[in-house]
Parts: structure tokens; sequence; C-alpha cells
């Protein structure tokens, strides 16, 4: 039977090979190469509890198409919606999807994702990250090419416009976001020797240490060593529980005091904190223990700019420039409400639902309750009135200063 890899699925069996081909220079210098550094932070416990935090919680947002025109904005409830809110491609889900995407995107500082056509009906028919090794940018026929190279040695060619790329700590160079090894790695090795330190101090202390002094012969080396020997195998055998060891007169066991140095809780705490800070986060966000103002700081300096990135890349990346010019936007939202606290969410009811801005169903979507029959209904109190109306609804005057005795001698005058 023949089998059919995951490569053959995606992106075909015949790779794209380039005639004529230059590579891409930058203004900067830099050679147009990215390639993962050796060391992998990802192996770093408190690296990957940094990047889960942030990658699971931006795995919430909701990716919607969206067309904005005369000041309108109207929901396109189509198949490229569908397929990034269910699932991008037949191998993950949306959330397993975006999951990937900003664990990459934290990890490396560049997030690829190839988007898969359909040359027959040009609509978009799949999203994979790409789990390369390095890559090259290259030039051919005046468009931008990419060539991967892929861990199992496998390569890639494809014009760049059809990968969403995800940058991260982009500044030296035109394209890539930079490296983390010079800024992190430091940080990862402190932490693994303070790892080991305490490692090897737990060990040394289960050990007996000491020097048995003979005290009534002179005894030759090979004698000594001898003795040492039966008293370790004797007393120093994990066979010895009752963990006593007995001596004559004629030698003298005296203890060597093993104490070892270890990193206090708050200098560990100090360097754990140093990567927190690298990724933007705190204990309390990474241990589920924030208040909603913590959460909202959180949202802000963190999960909303990867939103914004998301967002303006896959929009210049989907639509065209005529059918960006019609509107047409990809964006990644969040409810943020969903985590407020019930006072905050009552308080904003109370205060927003009387004045028509939220119907029924969306003040019950809050309170992540199902919606109603008829529940898309505004409701509005009295208590408020249209501006353009103030004067006349307060004092019976219409907009321009005129009474109504006004306006009917104004039109006898008129007639006469």
């Amino acid at each position: 039977m023949q089998k059919r890899s995951i490569w053959d699925r995606i992106f075909g069996k015949e790779p794209k090979r380039l005639t004529n081909e230059t590579q891409f220079k930058f203004m900067n210098g830099f050679t147009p190469v990215f390639s993962h550094f050796g060391e992998d932070p990802y192996t770093s416990d408190v690296v990957r509890s940094a990047i889960h935090v942030i990658a699971s919680n931006a795995a919430k947002l909701k990716p919607k198409h969206i067309r904005r025109l005369n000041k309108e904005i109207s929901h396109v409830n189509g198949q490229l919606e569908r397929l990034l809110t269910v699932r991008p491609n037949e191998f993950m889900s949306a959330y397993d999807f975006i999951y990937k995407v900003v664990t990459q995107r934290e990890l490396f500082n560049n997030a690829f994702v190839y988007i898969k056509w359909d040359p027959l009906s040009n609509q978009v028919v799949g999203f994979y990250p790409v789990d390369m090794s390095s890559m090259e940018l290259v030039e051919a026929q005046d468009i931008l090419f990419v060539k991967f190279q892929f861990p199992n040695g496998q390569k890639l060619t494809a014009p760049y416009s059809d990968f969403i790329h995800l940058r991260k700590f982009y500044n030296q160079n035109d394209i890539f976001g930079e490296s983390n090894a010079k800024a992190l790695l430091p940080t990862l090795e402190l932490i693994h020797t303070t790892d080991e330190g305490i490692s090897n101090a737990v060990k040394s202390s289960a050990f007996l240490r000491g020097l048995i002094k003979f005290t009534n012969s002179m005894l030759k080396p090979e004698d000594i060593k001898k003795q040492r020997d039966a008293f370790v195998q004797d007393y120093m055998d994990v066979s010895n529980n009752g963990g006593i060891a007995a001596l004559d007169a004629k030698a003298e066991y005296q203890e060597l005091k093993n104490d070892p140095k270890m990193v206090d809780d708050k200098q560990m705490a100090t360097i754990e904190e140093k990567v927190h800070k690298y990724f933007n986060v705190n204990k309390k966000i990474i241990m589920s223990n924030y208040t909603e103002d913590e959460w909202n700081a959180f949202y802000e300096n963190v999960l909303e700019p990867i939103a914004i990135q998301m967002s303006l890349e896959f929009t210049s990346k989907l639509f065209t420039d005529r059918e960006q010019g019609f509107g047409n936007e990809i964006i990644f939202e969040a409810n943020r409400l969903q985590y407020a606290s019930t006072k905050t969410k009552v308080s904003l009811i109370k205060e927003t639902m009387t004045l028509g801005i939220l119907s029924k169903n969306e003040a019950r979507e809050i309170f992540n309750l199902s919606p109603i029959e008829g529940g898309d209904e505004y409701i509005q109190t009295l208590n408020v009135v249209n501006a353009a109306k103030a004067d006349q609804y307060q004092v019976g005057e219409p907009k321009g200063g005129e009474t109504d005795d006004e306006e009917d001698a104004d039109s006898d005058d008129g007639e006469t």
C-alpha cells in the first residue's frame, strides 16, 4: 500500500525550484538567513511556563472576518472565517493552531504560517505552522522567495507572500526578529547551574563523610586501605538500615561536616523573575492568581499586541489591495469582560444597557448565558434623549430657538 506523508499532503511531492535566483540583500548588511540557535530554551520549565501562559490565553482570541464600509462594520461569515475559527488544517483545531503559532513567536521571535491556496478556486484551504530549522531569502523574477530547511532534511521554496510571518524583537534585521540567544541564554545557564547545585547538595548530604584514625598501632598503607574499605562496606552500605557504626579502641572515627551552599528562595525567585520579565509576565499570571486589574494589564501589554499583529498580518496576506479597499479585514478579538469580576459586569450592564448600547443577549453573553428569543432588541431609558432634539424635549423649543407660536406666525405672514 502506498503511503502519503504529511509533507505530501501539505506541500505536494515536488518542491518548487527556482532558476536564476539571487540572494536577497539587506540594507544593514545582515545575511538573509535565519536559523534557530543551538540551545533550546523550551527545555527550561521557567521558560515553558511563561510561554504557555501567553500562548494558552492568546489561543482564546477569536478570529473574525469583517468588512468596514461607509463607517459601518458588517460580519462576513464565510469559508475563510470558518477555517480560522474551527479547523485551520486537518491536523489542528483553531485553539491548537493559534497556540503553536504564538509559542513559536515567543520562543524563536519568528513564526511562519504557510497559506495553502486552491489553484482552481483561488481560495484558502488551509493554514500550516512551519516547523523549520533554517530559512533563506532569495529573489527570482523580481519576487521574494523563502527557502526552508526542515529538521528531516527536506526543503521547501515558496513565495514569501504565501506565508504569515509574525515577529518579535524586530530591530536590526530587515526581515527577521532577533534571536533570544544572547539575551536569554545567560539567565537560563544560571538557572541550570543553580538547579544542578541544589541536586548535588541533596546528594552529598545523603553521604557520611569522615576520617578513621588508628591510635594503637602502626599500620602499613595497604592495611589502612583494607580497614577503610571494610568500614565502608560494613557501615556505609544501603543495607545498613540502622545507620550505626561500631569501632574498637584501635580506631577512632571523626566526622567531616558537610555544609553545601545553596541558593536561597529569594535569590532563586530573583533569577526566575528575570525570565518572567523577559516574556513580560509575572508569577501571579503564571499561577492564575491575578486580580481583575492585573489581568487587564497582562491583556493590554502582552495579548493585545499579539492580536493587533496577527490582525494586520493575516489581513495583508489574505486579501488583495482591492479587497482591502472594500474594507475586508481579519481581526482577532477577545471578550475581556469574561474575566471581569461580577461587580464590574453588573455595573457595566447597569450603566450601558439603559443607554441602548447593549442588547439583552449581549448582556447575557457577558455572564456566559445562552441567548433568548427576542434578546437582540435594545432597551433605552426615557431619561435620555437624542442630542439633536434635546431643546425641544426639555422646553418645547425646536432647534434654532424658535417656539411653535413663532413658527405659526411666520407661516401666517407668508400667506398674506
